[in-house]
């Protein structure tokens, strides 16, 4: 059963062909790992295209890719620091592709220069995921007895047993 823990994963990756299919196996592992194997399938496609778009395009072949789960929305994001790749021109056709099979995407630059790609699944209505239960808080009042849960007798006897005890003290 999926849960609710956020969830991070991180991997730089020097892009190559041969290396497409391990990243590939590297993410659905992941996924498998965080009871999100229903979300493999589109994230490795995602992952195979950018890798590929990558390797044919940029000349720096050094990337980024993170993952993030938060209970809801599966986000991958792909960054890299190629100043000659071009989101616009170079990616145009991948990220048709990604815009088609995620449930949204986007494309930013960071202060640095990196360009980051990014693309999320979420859970869908049948695959809902349960909050994670917490423990219950012992409550104050389970162990202490309210007064007005005592009977009004032990109430006047708890009034009365100190004033006698202090007459025969004098």
């Amino acid at each position: 059963m999926k849960t609710a823990v956020p969830c991070y994963y991180h991997l730089d990756v020097e892009v190559s062909p041969e290396r497409v299919g391990q990243v590939s196996r590297i993410l659905a592992a992941h996924l498998r790992y965080w009871d999100l194997e229903n979300l493999a399938d589109p994230v490795c496609r995602g992952a195979e295209l950018l890798l590929t778009a990558i390797d044919r395009h940029a000349t720096d072949k050094t990337t980024s890719i993170e993952m993030w789960w938060n209970g809801q929305h599966l986000i991958t994001a792909f960054g890299g620091d190629d100043p000659d790749l071009r989101p616009d021109q170079d990616l145009r056709a991948c990220l048709v592709d990604i815009a088609a099979m995620s449930d949204g995407w986007g494309c930013c630059a960071t202060e640095t220069g990196t360009k980051i790609i990014w693309f999320s699944q979420r859970a869908r209505a049948g695959e809902r995921v349960p909050l994670v239960p917490s423990a219950p808080a012992p409550n104050l009042s389970e162990g202490l007895q309210v007064p007005r849960e005592l009977p009004v007798a032990a109430l006047a006897a708890r009034v009365t047993a100190p004033d006698h005890a202090l007459e025969g003290a004098r």
